[in-house]
């Protein structure tokens, strides 16, 4: 057998063969060690290197997961959670070797109360699934990352979306966990109330964590009605400047926009040859509005007089859900629209955010660094909360360009963290980002993390090499 963690100690990986063999006289069926399987559940959508695990197990249900995990714990061997594989800064390589669990099979959703507004899933179900199911009973689930992505994954990188100026991130949305714990013990972290002030708020130092302190197995959430009216719009802008201004001025007056996206004049070039759109290739913000009737309308008019301001509009509105999708779907497919942009590169995406006063200030200097560095990289973003994407195209072959994008990188997150701002507002640290942790938090504030890692996962083998050096 070849071990993937050929370049850890030899115990380790002595350990690592130990625990396959205990793992496939269990649950022979539900693994994997086939390299092409395992590459798979690697790292895949990034430029980082693909790290595979030594083996893929199936997990089915909480059961099958605490038993993978107590052999593990035993034979201090990683275990590295695999929801949808969407993620993008690594967080699924395993870069000491271990075992890969597979949480697709456990997608079964168990109870939805609809009085309550918050259903109870396991960890493999897709959001788009989610909303299928619910859609007959009037409501759904608003976050939107855009990639199916898989809800124990959400949860686990705190990710946000299209809609989440209006309903929040997953750290808003998420009642409750079931958790399997580096010991291989279950721990529930709240109730289904809507509030506690009961002990630590232990959902949220699970949601966000990456894998990196247990694995998920049960998820509640908080769901929402269906809005009465749902209008879509899109609406042009001179420059960049005065999109990013608009949306400032937005949100400073309260309009409730559901969603409020930026793309720039490259990225609407992009999506018009992808999408077969016919939009002006210009800098462009898409819109939804969401509420009564009324709501709706007032909620444009009050938009449209606000850009206007700023030298934008005519504003053009979708109404039908065949045209609302259709505009979303372009926006959901920057990342494979950029690809021909630059063919033969790599598309390496990264995001930062900064507090919505300075978004326009943010964007304006990247778009500067982008043009004097010779780079393509249009922009996109998830702006009503000051978080926006570049999809930077790079020959990761030729070492030239790959060190001009890591530079352009860096000086996008330094300036981001100037602001006041994030590395990343969504996407997570996983490898990707982790040097940049202690320039955002500061010293005891990482080591407190630290602390935490070492208290719930003494051994250190709950997907080690992410968020924070152990």
């Amino acid at each position: 057998m070849v071990v993937a963690a050929a370049k850890s100690e030899p115990a380790l990986q002595e350990r690592i063969v130990e625990a396959i063999e205990s793992l496939r006289s269990l649950l022979d069926h539900k693994l994997v060690t086939n390299l092409a399987v395992r590459e798979q559940h690697a790292n895949i959508t990034t430029y980082l290197p693909n790290e595979p695990a030594d083996a893929v197990v199936f997990a089915e249900c909480t059961e099958d997961v605490q038993a993978i995990v107590r052999i593990c714990a035993d034979l201090d061997v990683p275990v590295i959670p695999w929801g949808a594989g969407t993620s993008l800064e690594g967080h699924v390589n395993a870069p000491l070797g271990g075992i890969c669990v597979d949480l697709s099979r456990m997608n079964r959703i168990l109870a939805v109360n609809t009085d309550d507004l918050d259903c109870v899933i396991e960890p493999g179900v897709t959001r788009k699934r989610l909303n299928e199911e619910l859609r007959d009973q009037g409501l759904f689930f608003p976050l939107d990352p855009g990639a199916d992505a898989s809800l124990g994954g959400m949860a686990s990188t705190r990710c946000s979306g299209t809609n989440a100026v209006r309903y929040g991130t997953m750290k808003d949305n998420v009642l409750s966990l079931k958790v399997v714990t580096p010991a291989g013990e279950v721990l529930t972290t709240a109730t289904r109330a809507r509030k506690s002030s009961a002990g630590y708020d232990l959902t949220r130092l699970y949601v966000g964590a990456e894998g990196t302190l247990g694995i998920i197995t049960e998820i509640t959430l908080k769901l929402h009605g269906i809005p009465e009216a749902i209008s879509a719009a899109v609406c042009p802008f001179p420059t960049v400047e005065a999109a990013c201004n608009t949306v400032i001025a937005t949100i400073q007056s309260g309009i409730p926009v559901a969603r409020i996206e930026l793309l720039d004049e490259v990225q609407v070039k992009a999506s018009n040859a992808y999408a077969k759109l016919d939009l002006a290739e210009t800098p462009t913000l898409f819109l939804e509005f969401h509420g009564t009737e009324a709501n709706v309308h007032e909620q444009a008019q009050r938009f449209g007089a606000l850009a206007a301001e700023y030298g934008g509009g005519p504003s053009v509105f979708a109404v039908k859900p065949e045209e609302r999708s259709k505009l979303w779907q372009a926006r959901h497919d920057a990342y494979w629209s950029a690809l021909p942009l630059r063919p033969g590169a790599k598309a390496v995406a990264t995001d930062v955010c900064v507090p919505i006063s300075r978004l326009a200030e943010c964007v304006m200097e990247t778009k500067r660094d982008i043009v004097e560095m010779g780079l393509v990289a249009p922009i996109v973003g998830h702006v009503g909360d000051g978080n926006f994407h570049t999809t930077l195209m790079v020959d990761v072959a030729d070492p030239d360009d790959f060190a001009k994008a890591k530079l352009y990188m860096a000086r996008l997150i330094e300036r981001a963290l100037a602001m006041g701002g994030t590395c990343t507002g969504e996407h997570g640290i996983g490898q990707g980002k982790m040097k940049y942790m202690a320039a955002e938090h500061g010293g005891e504030a990482l080591e407190a993390m630290r602390a935490i890692k070492r208290a719930l996962d003494p051994k250190n083998i709950m997907n080690p090499g992410k968020i924070v050096a152990i």
